[in-house]
């Protein structure tokens, strides 16, 4: 396989995967997503981000934010997301260390 058919095909992978979060499972949350696969959908904006960056393109977390989820995060999380009890916040600042890193903004 050629490299632009390999480039392709992981876009229109990652393209799936979006598509799947943000329409048709819209009902899992993203704690529980950091949880148990240590990723959530912010992850995956940020990952876009970060590939925007190291390209020299400027782009921070809430324009990165707003092209994965389509609209303002806020707007989404008010739309789909539920506050988590503490148990599942006390696992998350665990996944998050352990996944992302000690500073969570």
């Amino acid at each position: 396989m050629d490299d632009q058919t390999r480039i392709e095909l992981e876009a229109a992978a990652f393209r799936a995967l979006r598509d799947h979060l943000m329409e048709k499972r819209t009902d899992v949350q993203n704690i529980d997503m950091m949880n148990l696969a240590g990723f959530c959908r912010n992850c995956l904006s940020r990952w876009y981000q970060e590939a925007a960056n190291e390209r020299g393109i400027e782009m921070d977390k809430a324009q990165a934010r707003e092209i994965f989820y389509g609209m303002p995060f806020e707007e989404w999380r008010d739309q789909h997301q539920t506050e988590a009890d503490a148990g599942k916040q006390a696992e998350f600042k665990e996944a998050f260390a352990r996944n992302v890193g000690d500073t969570a903004k």
